[in-house]
């Protein structure tokens, strides 16, 4: 399977991708609009992407993207980060005055930081992007943080490992494809469904209601601005449902309370 991800090879969506497929073949995109460009033009089979982290919070550009573009969800998985600081083969943690990453993963490792206050963090636009400069500077005063997978991708040494400061730092990854290329499992126990509603009291309301109703365990709500209309949001609402029928049935109505309704996806949800 051809699959697109956002980052460099050896980052976490790399790891993420080949846990969904283990023989896949990787292409790396600059940004996120690209990958799901490609997926839609039909360079690859698949994207995978980061949805949701237990810490920092939901990825609303991805969210946007789910909205703009015609693809679905397939699968979903729970992948444990675990931060590593990496530094050149040779090298040794007391040298090191520079650390790059993501300003996400330097923000979940604030302790090792603190205690170690000689080291600089510095702000870099992808966490194994951090590990390729590194090898390819060849500065054994430089460190990364990053994923094992990114070590190993490049070259460097992990010097420290289990670096983050919260044990339970998990990120949610879809595994996208196009609308109708989607095959869902034959059991399923998630939908993820998108939704804008009547700008007029009470309409929120009354679609969340609905899913109350239904009994649909609501076990996310994340609201976005609509591009074009001030004011305006897409409400994105992921559900337990028992089968496919309440799937549908829950589908069916969020229609009658809804403007526009999409399902994104149904499919088993990620186990722990």
């Amino acid at each position: 399977m051809q699959i697109a991800i956002q980052g460099e090879r050896g980052s976490f969506s790399h790891e993420a991708a080949l846990t969904f497929e283990p023989q896949a073949t990787i292409h790396p995109c600059t940004v996120s609009s690209e990958a799901f460009r490609m997926l839609e033009m039909g360079e690859v089979d698949a994207i995978v992407v980061p949805i949701e982290n237990s810490l920092a919070g939901s990825v609303v550009e991805h969210y946007d993207l789910l909205w703009q573009h015609q693809v679905k969800v397939e699968r979903e998985i729970r992948l444990r980060i675990r931060h590593c600081l990496i530094g050149m083969p040779g090298s040794e943690i007391d040298g090191i005055h520079r650390v790059y990453s993501h300003p996400v993963a330097l923000a979940q490792c604030r302790r090792f930081f603190a205690e170690h206050a000689k080291m600089e963090a510095i702000p870099f636009y992808d966490t194994a992007g951090s590990v390729k400069q590194l090898v390819e500077l060849r500065d054994r005063h430089a460190g990364a943080v990053a994923s094992m997978q990114a070590a190993l991708t490049y070259g460097g040494q992990v010097l420290a490992s289990g670096i983050e400061d919260d044990q339970e730092n998990y990120t949610r990854f879809f595994l996208l494809k196009r609308d109708g290329e989607v095959v869902p499992p034959k059991q399923i126990d998630k939908t993820s469904l998108a939704f804008t509603v009547a700008h007029r009291p009470g309409t929120l309301v009354e679609a969340l209601q609905m899913l109350a109703t239904e009994k649909a365990n609501l076990t996310k709500i994340q609201s976005r601005p609509v591009h074009g209309q001030p004011w305006h949001y897409v409400f994105y609402v992921d559900c337990l449902v028992d089968d496919a029928e309440m799937a549908d049935r829950v589908l069916g109505g969020l229609k009658a309370h809804c403007s526009v309704v999409r399902e994104l996806g149904r499919y088993q949800s990620a186990q722990e």
